[in-house]
């Protein structure tokens, strides 16, 4: 059967095995198969192998056949290579239609908004073009591409896993082209500090020293707009000695912007090196992580003082106590709104939302 066009030339449904044409020279000559394995010099099994397309035809039998059957040993190699490229052409084309399949669980018109894929309706090239983004042959490695850890939990019901892997790779996409120094933990710890007072700078002037330093201590932090379904707020990915630290900040308030960025830094200050992590909104079951990040931002000693000695829901005592210990107020009113000692609808004021263009 033929009804595919490829330019000017049909191809066909079925790949046709070279041992047609040996049958037919066969039976031209009035030989069954047993008396041409015999003159071929090789087994029954393995000239019927080669009849029904299992076993290839090679230069040895190709010159074999050259003799018994009469065509030059090239028309044999050349039937056995158009088999062999119409069968991988035919799976080509059924690993594409599984990947229409899974193309519609990517979220491309977002990626192609944040201009990670280039925009287009054509199905055929958002397949192209999404393989070439996760650098897989087809789609359906996608999933395998991603680290396992990161598939371990299921924290919110409708996620995509797709769109996590996608925003992942982003990550690592953008990871990989910054410049860091050998990783050290002892110097991010030393860098705690720092990073604190730089909660109290404005995006446009701390997020440029942010990265720096991190850079300095090996960590290549990168921001990766958030993609529907994924919920990420943050993970920490490693490639061979650097790791990626990636933050979604679109739309994210100021207080939830840092405590995942410290949340992350605990991970790599604490933990084993090599592991990679993510972190989704409203989900936060790493306690030990949860305790650093809050403990590298505000102490326990600190805000046990702040509680006992301050009113806790008076707006300028709060502003106050946070620029004392030197910390942006919206961190000390986020920590109040995780304890339940404040209301949601108290004091957004003091934790903005921002987008920070880099």
């Amino acid at each position: 059967m033929v009804n595919k066009k490829e330019g000017n030339q049909f191809l066909p449904t079925v790949a046709i095995p070279p041992g047609e044409t040996i049958k037919e020279n066969m039976k031209y000559l009035g030989m069954n198969q047993k008396e041409l394995a015999m003159r071929l010099e090789i087994t029954p099994k393995h000239l019927s192998n080669i009849v029904n397309g299992h076993d290839p035809i090679t230069y040895d039998t190709a010159l074999k056949l050259e003799t018994v059957l009469g065509p030059k040993a090239h028309f044999w190699m050349n039937l056995e290579t158009n088999y062999q490229l119409h069968k991988a052409r035919l799976k080509k084309d059924e690993e594409f239609k599984a990947d229409l399949e899974i193309l519609k669980k990517i979220p491309y018109k977002q990626m192609s908004d944040f201009r990670w894929v280039e925009s287009t309706q054509n199905r055929n090239f958002r397949v192209k073009n999404s393989r070439e983004f996760f650098g897989v042959a087809s789609l359906k490695a996608v999933d395998k591409s991603v680290n396992a850890m990161f598939r371990k939990q299921k924290p919110i019901k409708d996620i995509s896993d797709i769109a996590v892997a996608a925003w992942l790779r982003k990550a690592v996409l953008e990871g990989t082209l910054v410049e860091v120094e050998k990783f050290d933990q002892k110097k991010l710890k030393s860098f705690i500090p720092r990073f604190r007072e730089l909660t109290m700078k404005e995006p446009e002037d701390f997020y440029p020293e942010m990265q720096k330093l991190c850079a300095d201590c090996g960590v290549a932090l990168v921001l990766v707009k958030s993609l529907p379904k994924s919920y990420v707020c943050g993970a920490t990915v490693w490639r061979r000695n650097k790791v990626i630290l990636a933050l979604s900040v679109r739309g994210k308030r100021a207080d939830i912007f840092w405590f995942t960025f410290f949340h992350e830094l605990a991970h790599l200050i604490n933990h084993s090196k090599k592991e990679s992590r993510v972190s989704y909104e409203n989900h936060w079951k790493e306690d030990e992580a949860d305790k650093k990040a809050s403990d590298y931002l505000i102490s326990n000693e600190q805000y046990e003082r702040f509680k006992k000695e301050y009113d806790y829901t008076n707006k300028e005592q709060i502003i106050d106590y946070a620029h004392e210990i030197g910390i942006a107020p919206c961190i000390l009113v986020g920590r109040l709104l995780h304890e339940g000692l404040l209301k949601y609808e108290f004091y957004s004021d003091l934790r903005p939302s921002f987008e920070i263009i880099n």
